[in-house]
């Protein structure tokens, strides 16, 4: 047993010598090397971070609490801005008949619902660039050179847009009799006695029905198709064969053949600009 712990003792022994010595030549660095230190360099200064503070004040004044409220409205404003947009141009109605077209054709997942809308946005570039560039010309040209109020721009800007809904409509105002029967206001002998709050409710459900209506018509070649191959299959006894895997391919082949997708926007651009 006493063997045994001397054995113990002497490789400790060597083991904690060995290991000094290691540390030892660990110190000693070769020549020409640097010698590191700890301290960091007086020379350097310290990065600047800006000092950002928010101070939320009462209004003293009715300026301030105007200039409060213009600015509520404002972020309001830009906040639904995607929504009028949409709402208040044709890009309501190009999207539901694209939308309608791809279910007429069967089709799931092409074009990506992604891509529709894009095709909508710019097909409503095209189409409602005269009324953006009589905005930009009379309302946010002038505004940015100071020469109008805001108000005064907000009005140049309002006219064309009603201008383009009110063309829109103009072969059918039964939405503007309607909702000017709801709200109680005398017959309109001109566009403006036609309020923005009513022109526009009324040029949206006008959209609708017009979407509607072409997405109709182009369902019709569709669904002949589709009931003339389930009557093929079922007079063959094939019924357990989906109709809709079949006819998909004679679908898109006529879409093709009758250039489809010019003949739709040639239409759509029709219906828009008169």
């Amino acid at each position: 047993m006493k063997r045994k712990l001397r054995k113990v003792l002497l490789i400790l022994s060597i083991f904690f010598i060995f290991s000094e010595g290691l540390s030892a030549q660990n110190n000693n660095f070769p020549n020409g090397s640097s010698q590191g230190t700890m301290q960091v360099n007086p020379n350097l200064r310290a990065p600047l971070v800006p000092n950002i503070s928010v101070e939320v004040t009462n209004p003293t004044t009715g300026a301030q609490t105007a200039f409060s409220i213009r600015l509520l409205l404002l972020l309001t404003v830009l906040t639904l801005a995607p929504s009028i947009l949409i709402l208040v141009t044709c890009f309501l109605r190009f999207s539901i008949v694209l939308d309608f077209i791809k279910r007429a054709l069967s089709l799931q997942q092409v074009p990506p619902t992604s891509v529709l809308n894009g095709i909508a946005f710019f097909m409503t570039l095209f189409a409602m660039w005269p009324t953006f560039t009589k905005i930009y010309d009379n309302a946010y040209k002038p505004l940015s050179n100071n020469e109008i109020t805001i108000e005064q721009a907000y009005q140049e800007a309002e006219s064309p847009l009603r201008m383009f809904m009110y063309s829109q409509m103009a072969d059918d105002t039964s939405y503007i009799k309607m909702f000017m029967n709801m709200a109680k206001l005398d017959k309109p002998n001109t566009l403006a006695d036609v309020k923005t709050y009513i022109l526009v409710p009324a040029y949206i459900l006008h959209e609708l029905t017009v979407a509607f209506k072409i997405g109709v018509i182009l369902y019709i070649p569709f669904i002949i198709i589709d009931m003339v191959v389930a009557s093929i299959l079922m007079s063959m006894g094939m019924m357990m064969l989906p109709p809709v895997q079949i006819s998909m391919p004679f679908k898109l082949v006529l879409f093709v053949l009758v250039d489809g997708w010019g003949l739709l926007t040639q239409q759509l651009f029709v219906s828009v600009i008169k």
